[in-house]
């Protein structure tokens, strides 16, 4: 499914950087797991922001202490079942679903690259099955890395990776604003925007 030279730069990055990307991510697939829970009144979107939040404390903050054994513990009360609900914005809910979980292995795991290269292809996946869900047919990796959706996620993902890779250390005030950037705007990688 779609891959991307961006995977492969990937591997250069600290942990930090992959945690920041990871993070990033996150915050753009959260609004769908939100418009999902408003239109179902399926749980809590709180408890997704929540543990969000608490990754991006640990990012600027040093020595914050998070028992992210029990933040998955939560995620996992909090993932809807594709089977309970013939609505399609079950599946962008439960990738964001996916790709929070994945963020949360690495904090408990310590490795961060292969969760980080997994979101980045989630949040591509959301967004291909969205077009071929409206297009009423499948298609090819070829096919879809020329629409305009696949190609602008494509554009987020690199450019937040650019900011990441322009940084020789942490950058806290980077993450700060990136963090503050993604929530301002709102919009989710297809096109759901809960901006308040």
């Amino acid at each position: 499914m779609l891959r991307n030279p961006i995977h492969l730069r990937l591997e250069r990055h600290e942990a930090w950087q992959h945690l920041t990307f990871m993070a990033s991510l996150c915050e753009r697939m959260y609004p769908n797991y939100q418009m999902f829970c408003k239109q179902t009144e399926f749980g809590d979107p709180a408890v997704y922001r929540r543990i969000l939040d608490l990754v991006w404390e640990t990012l600027v903050v040093k020595d914050a202490k998070v028992n992210f054994d029990s933040q998955l513990e939560k995620l996992e009360e909090a993932i809807p079942s594709a089977e309970d609900y013939d609505l399609y914005g079950v599946y962008p809910a439960i990738d964001a679903c996916i790709a929070l979980g994945e963020l949360i292995h690495s904090r408990l795991g310590g490795e961060t690259l292969e969760h980080a290269i997994a979101i980045s292809e989630t949040s591509i996946r959301t967004v291909a099955m969205l077009e071929m869900t409206q297009a009423g047919k499948e298609m090819t990796d070829e096919e879809l890395g020329s629409l305009p959706a696949v190609e602008e996620e494509w554009d987020i993902q690199w450019e937040i990776f650019r900011l990441l890779d322009a940084c020789e250390e942490r950058d806290i005030d980077l993450i700060k604003g990136l963090r503050s950037d993604l929530r301002e705007a709102g919009g989710s990688n297809i096109g759901i925007n809960l901006a308040q």
